[in-house]
């Protein structure tokens, strides 16, 4: 089997429970800001944030909008629809400070993935977050989930001046590690940016399915649905 040496790897959803803590935050953002008072249905508002943050995050991956417009869009939208509720652009940075403060905080991670980074550590590759994840924000999950210190370096589009999927981000990761294309695997879970991105530089792939239901569209390197089956290749 080949040997890598050096593992990019994507840290929202693929090590992170970014979506479950999400879920957690934005119940503790619905409270802190009462906006019971604008929504008869907390889930109206839960529904239409989760819609338009997809949205968002995949226009922003390729590169169609600013990060400073996801960041006020995103509650804007949701907001918009609470009765009475005209939100300003104060209001929703507001909103969004205060999520990301939730956010930020919470600890938990995808199943298997503490054990996955341990395993990875000990038997010496090299490892690299690759993030489109906001810079500030990062470090601080990174820290409050204790992965912070397991990796090599900490990639993330804002550094990079792209976002992934562009070639622009995984050059300069290459850069950045000092790692070689045909010794480097790239491990995430978001096909478009992390599989397709990488393979289209010519960097071997391992798709983390967390919906085995789709498999992907097209071929990959490898492809699991549980991390610690990665345990088992690398």
């Amino acid at each position: 089997m080949k040997r890598y040496t050096d593992l990019f790897v994507d840290f929202d959803d693929t090590l992170y429970d970014t979506h479950g803590n999400a879920v957690i935050a934005l119940h503790e953002l619905f409270d802190a800001l009462r906006l019971d008072r604008y929504f008869a249905n907390p889930e109206t508002f839960y529904d239409e944030y989760w819609r338009t943050n997809i949205d968002l995050w995949t226009r922003y991956s390729r590169g169609e909008i600013t990060r400073d417009y996801l960041i006020v869009e995103r509650f804007r939208r949701p907001l918009s629809v609470g009765e009475g509720l005209n939100p300003t652009e104060a209001f929703c940075l507001e909103a969004s400070d205060k999520f990301l403060d939730f956010c930020s905080s919470k600890p938990g991670l995808v199943d298997g993935a503490c054990e996955l980074v341990d395993d990875l550590m000990r038997k010496g590759y090299r490892m690299h977050i690759c993030s489109n994840g906001f810079h500030e924000v990062q470090y601080k999950k990174l820290r409050a989930c204790g992965l912070y210190g397991c990796f090599d370096t900490i990639i993330l589009s804002e550094d990079a001046g792209a976002n992934k999927p562009s070639p622009l981000f995984f050059d300069y990761a290459l850069r950045q590690s000092e790692a070689k294309k045909d010794t480097t695997l790239m491990i995430g879970d978001n096909f478009q940016t992390d599989i397709l991105g990488a393979k289209r530089v010519g960097i071997d792939t391992a798709y983390f399915n967390r919906f085995p239901d789709y498999p992907a569209p097209e071929p990959v390197t490898f492809e699991v649905t549980k991390l610690l089956e990665l345990t088992e290749i690398l």
